[in-house]
């Protein structure tokens, strides 16, 4: 995942060779022109895709659409469609989960951020590790699928996380969902203007490193 500010710095670029680029081709059509249809999956949840100018007639259309690519906007297509496109990407989450992570086992606690604020995050977690608390980064590169399964199991492990993102708490609330009810969870939470100050994340780190952190089972106290 990239933002704003991770689009605009100016770093080393490294292109890799032709021969080391991994190429996937998408499956091809198997019917002839004249009975293809642009959307037809064959129960794979994965439609064949025609190469231009190979005599296939292709429709692409923005709009909820039929197997043929015109227009169907009835309640009926949408369950048809959107079903599909969300059992396509459900069904291959572990095929498509993308996320990096540093010194997370073993860790007592882990930082979880994305783009930008995963460069601070690597600044609070050196200032921790000086300050003798094991910390560890789990850098999302992708926000969904959202790795649930590998969350719910490092919960299990951890003292709780630490989810710094410039917003006012989007990602953190999925990171809520998965986490077990006595795992402690420390938003820093940053408006935008610039960056999170590293001290601010660093100040997580020791809250949650001493069990000072808001867990679910703590909200569900609170709620009875």
């Amino acid at each position: 995942m990239a933002d704003a500010e991770v689009g605009h710095l100016t770093e080393r670029l490294i292109i890799p060779e032709l021969e080391d680029i991994e190429v996937w081709d998408r499956k091809g059509p198997d019917k002839p022109p004249g009975q293809f249809l642009t959307y037809e999956t064959n129960g794979d949840l994965i439609p064949a895709m025609a190469s231009a100018g190979t005599g296939y007639r292709v429709l692409c259309e923005s709009l909820t659409h039929d197997e043929r690519g015109y227009p169907d906007t009835t309640p009926e297509a949408h369950q048809i469609l959107v079903k599909r496109l969300n059992d396509k990407i459900h069904l291959n989450r572990f095929d498509i989960y993308d996320y990096e992570e540093r010194g997370v086992d073993g860790a007592d606690v882990v930082v979880i951020s994305y783009g930008i604020s995963a460069r601070i995050a690597a600044r609070a977690i050196s200032l921790a590790e000086d300050r003798g608390i094991n910390v560890g980064l789990l850098r999302l590169k992708t926000a969904w699928p959202f790795p649930e399964e590998r969350i719910r199991q490092l919960s299990s492990q951890v003292k709780g996380f630490v989810v710094p993102e410039i917003n006012l708490g989007q990602m953190v609330r999925e990171v809520e969902r998965c986490a077990t009810d006595t795992c402690g969870i420390a938003s820093v939470t940053h408006a935008g203007g610039d960056i999170h100050d590293p001290e601010d994340i660093l100040e997580a780190i020791v809250k949650t490193n001493e069990g000072k952190a808001t867990c679910r089972a703590d909200l569900m106290a609170e709620v009875t």
